[in-house]
């Protein structure tokens, strides 16, 4: 039991820095553009202070976090340029030695709320619709 609650403190303490080195990588010129556009939707998903998919939801609340953020992470990780994924890792290291706190993206709660906002303009238009007939 304390060998499985090890690794998933590892994975858990290695999916933190791999987030981080993806908010490095925004910032570093040599990335792509196209990989900095889904890092940006990962990134600021990843470290809004608001899910899309509240965690008081049973299983599919913490699905997020548990599948689809790790293996998004994963991916781009791998488009990144070796040379600038292993600079932007080391950056992370040291962010987490220093100071032990994950930053904030306000730009992820902005987006979470505009896409639950539309959700629901979306669901008020189709009731108002159906009412209407």
């Amino acid at each position: 039991m304390a060998g499985w609650i090890a690794r998933l403190t590892l994975w858990a303490r290695l999916l933190r820095r791999d987030g981080l080195t993806l908010w490095f990588a925004l910032r570093d010129a040599r990335t792509p553009r196209w990989v900095k556009a889904v890092a940006l939707l990962i990134v600021a998903y990843a470290l809004s202070p608001i899910d899309l998919i509240p965690d008081f939801i049973p299983v599919l609340g913490l699905l997020d976090e548990a599948i689809l953020l790790p293996g998004l992470i994963w991916l781009v990780l791998r488009l990144l340029p070796a040379p600038v994924r292993e600079a932007c890792r080391g950056r992370a290291e040291a962010w987490l030695a220093e100071r032990r706190a994950k930053p904030r993206m306000w730009l992820g709660a902005v987006g979470v709320v505009l896409v639950w906002a539309g959700a629901l303009g979306l669901l008020a238009w189709g009731l108002w619709v159906w009412l209407q007939r």
